[in-house]
């Protein structure tokens, strides 16, 4: 009688699980995929403000691509996603009330669903996109309009269509010359009249390349702009 109520008691657990598993087993694996797919490959990306106008709008939607600069530094000119300057610039994080949130809490704040909830918001744990501008070892120089002098010659940005206004009054541009550390890239958004980006972070505005996330290589969202972001 033991051993047959122990085979029983197999039958059942088997049974549940077996159960459990047709159900939400390809819900799970379905999730862990995604989830493989969003850290190490590419993930989806929107467009939260206008700082990479007139190319790239508000709610755009992005394929950010995550193997590339894995193996190589980013170049002139690439669009990059990268962690918030409030997760790696020193003077930011000093103003903080609260420590860091970790990696893993972030990519719990940023999940699709979650995201969404304004009470798990941090800033540390946003991404932005801009221009890569300058490389390590770059001499760069950026006057009050938001034109560029790279390495002593001017650059053409054809993308570039808001540039600073050139009445003081109405200009809050930064003019600077600086050279870029090796490891760091300094990066713009387009529209130089409205963008946060190397010129304004307090503590000298250099990127460390660790902190990129992926690089832009296709719109996917609008149809009617589909393709090619840069």
């Amino acid at each position: 009688m033991p051993q047959k109520l122990s085979d029983t008691s197999k039958k059942i657990k088997n049974t549940w699980w077996y159960s459990f598993f047709d159900q939400w087993g390809p819900f799970s694996l379905t999730i862990l995929l995604y989830i493989g797919v969003r850290l190490y490959i590419a993930e989806a990306r929107y467009i939260p403000s206008g700082s990479m106008l007139p190319g790239l709008k508000v709610n755009d939607r992005l394929i950010v691509e995550k193997l590339s600069l894995r193996n190589r530094p980013p170049s002139h000119g690439e669009i990059i996603v990268f962690n918030s300057p409030y997760s790696f610039d020193k003077k930011l994080i000093a103003n903080r009330q609260t420590k860091l949130p970790s990696k893993f809490k972030c990519s719990l704040i940023t999940f699709p669903l979650v995201s969404w909830i304004p009470t798990l918001t941090d800033r540390a744990c946003d991404a932005y996109i801009k221009r890569v501008i300058a490389v390590g070892g770059d001499r760069l120089l950026i006057d009050t309009k938001g034109e560029i002098i790279l390495n002593g010659s001017p650059i053409d940005e054809p993308y570039v269509e808001y540039f600073c206004s050139r009445k003081k009054e109405l200009n809050l541009c930064n003019s600077i010359t600086t050279t870029i550390p090796k490891g760091h890239v300094f990066v713009l958004g387009d529209n130089r009249a409205n963008s946060w980006d190397s010129r304004f972070w307090p503590a000298g505005g250099f990127l460390p390349e660790a902190e990129i996330i992926g690089k832009a290589i296709w719109r996917f969202w609008p149809i009617s702009r589909f393709g090619d972001p840069n």
